[in-house]
């Protein structure tokens, strides 16, 4: 994105409305924060969350299901 379009971009936001505004800072506020976090995946780490959220049909488990394989599989 250019400055430009940024620029752009801030003079539509500076039209929202105060809690919309109030919306977009708290993103921008969340964002910062997960940028300066210590916490990243590896590569193949990405690799396997996008496999995942490209899956149609995802297969998934009831928190009774869930725990019935721990306590199967580790006696949990």
């Amino acid at each position: 994105m250019t400055q430009d379009q940024v620029k752009k971009l801030l003079d539509r936001v500076a039209a929202w409305p105060p809690e919309r505004q109030a919306d977009l800072a708290h993103i921008v506020d969340l964002m910062e924060e997960q940028d300066s976090s210590p916490l990243r995946l590896t590569e193949e780490q990405a690799a396997e969350v996008r496999r995942r959220l490209a899956e149609p049909n995802p297969q998934t488990l009831t928190l009774a299901e869930f725990n019935e394989r721990l306590r199967q599989r580790y006696g949990v």
